[in-house]
């Protein structure tokens, strides 16, 4: 492609339109399922129940440590369908740019796309581009699709809390809310800090292997953190949940940030993480099956799933004083992912 700058010609749908499929697009994301270039992609699932979800992508800004808008959108669906107990399969990839934005740009978007996509196990198997005027988006923004198998079995839902469940977290929490803020605000800290966007199902997948009737709830903890995730967990499965302050795993560098700008890290976002309900037989098995994986081994047992006040979650300090943990009204702060 011999064009620097996206022009309101490559959404024409004619000869730019193409030359920016074929040459960057296709380029990155071919598989036997794109090649067709068809309207929708044909594929066969086997037998078992479906799972499909979909997400866009807003983030400000679009590069930063650990990651991008494209690892973002990637990592994200798959995770979501994650969550559920499925194994990922097809991804679809929506891209709404603005005219002006660099070609250069939006190739390394792709091409993280693809690594992710690949890292994941995963093919991008259709998409679509549109182009709007300057200033009517801002950059680029991606929506993608997600569809995967739940295998026979296996019943992961937020509803499925029960009392007496352990409440596992798979790593340290905030890490890719502080990344975006620093970038956004050009904080530096003496420890570094990089988003922790990552593809979840080979870890889920694991916890699953590990004891696949004990994990009943799963979800990643993104807008809104640990304590969003927590209370939707206690509120639709109508349990209470406890969890201990000092065993959250917490980097030096989030600490450090939330202590410094008066954040909570438990309303800081996550791309990398689950926070699961377990039985707690099978708890120490879990773990330490997380622990042996490469984006599981800070795990660790947060607290428990009760009877008690059905909908709430408690948070207990190290001097064993005890608050309620609600859901903000609104973010920190906006356009974290």
């Amino acid at each position: 492609m011999d064009d620097k700058l996206i022009l309101l010609g490559h959404g024409s749908g004619g000869g730019l339109s193409h030359d920016l499929i074929d040459g960057l697009f296709v380029r990155h994301f071919a598989n036997p399922l794109l090649l067709p270039l068809e309207d929708a992609s044909a594929f066969d699932l086997p037998p078992g129940k479906t799972a499909f979800t979909t997400d866009s992508y807003v983030v400000k800004p679009i590069f930063f440590p650990g990651g991008d808008i494209g690892r973002l959108a990637v990592c994200g669906t798959v995770n979501d369908l994650s969550m559920r107990g499925a194994r990922p399969l097809y991804l679809s990839a929506g891209f709404i740019i603005e005219e002006g934005f660099p070609i250069a740009d939006l190739e390394r978007i792709v091409i993280s796309m693809s690594e992710a996509a690949r890292e994941a196990g995963v093919s991008i198997v259709c998409g679509d581009t549109k182009v709007v005027e300057r200033r009517a988006a801002d950059g680029i923004f991606i929506n993608t699709a997600g569809v995967g198998l739940i295998p026979a079995g296996v019943s992961v839902s937020v509803q499925n809390a029960r009392p007496g469940d352990a409440v596992i977290v798979s790593g340290t929490i905030g890490d890719h809310g502080v990344t975006v803020l620093s970038q956004r605000q050009g904080l530096h800290f003496v420890s570094p800090v990089k988003s922790d966007a990552a593809p979840l199902n080979g870890l889920a997948q694991t916890m699953l292997g590990a004891a696949p009737a004990a994990v009943h709830a799963m979800r990643d903890p993104t807008r809104g953190g640990i304590a969003t995730t927590l209370k939707e967990i206690a509120s639709n499965s109508s349990v209470g949940i406890e969890i201990e302050e000092e065993r959250i795993p917490v980097s030096d560098a989030v600490g450090a940030a939330c202590e410094m700008l008066g954040l909570d890290y438990l309303y800081l976002a996550n791309e990398g993480k689950i926070v699961a309900a377990v039985a707690e037989e099978q708890a120490a098995r879990v773990l330490d099956a997380m622990r042996a994986q490469r984006y599981g081994r800070d795990a660790a047992v947060i607290g428990r799933v009760t009877a008690d006040r059905p909908g709430t979650v408690t948070i207990r300090n190290p001097f064993g004083a005890k608050r309620i943990v609600e859901m903000l009204a609104g973010d920190q702060f906006p356009r974290i992912c």
